[in-house]
């Protein structure tokens, strides 16, 4: 018997983002997730500065996804964001 394939669904963040717009952002990410079921997000990062709070609220919006049975996966990182993520040990945290 065939499995189907997770369902997925694409959203994207912006930066800069500033620490203030962490809990909107969580919040936003998990109401979108609740709603749609997905076992997969693509996480479109484009532009999003490679820094300690890109790297929270990535680390959050992971923790959030968990939290509904679903994954998230960066598309669109820049060398220089997936490069902080490993050196922050977080390289097992988004799958690719």
């Amino acid at each position: 018997m065939a499995t189907s394939a997770p369902q997925t669904i694409t959203f994207a963040i912006r930066g800069p983002i500033a620490r203030a717009d962490l809990p909107g952002l969580w919040h936003r990410v998990c109401v979108l997730l609740e709603r749609s079921s997905a076992g997969i997000a693509f996480c479109d990062v484009r532009g999003v500065d490679p820094d300690a709070v890109a790297i929270e609220a990535l680390a959050r919006l992971q923790l959030g996804a968990r939290r509904h049975c679903c994954q998230v996966r960066l598309r669109g990182a820049s060398p220089e964001l997936l490069g902080l993520v490993t050196f922050m040990g977080l390289e097992n945290v988004f799958p690719e």
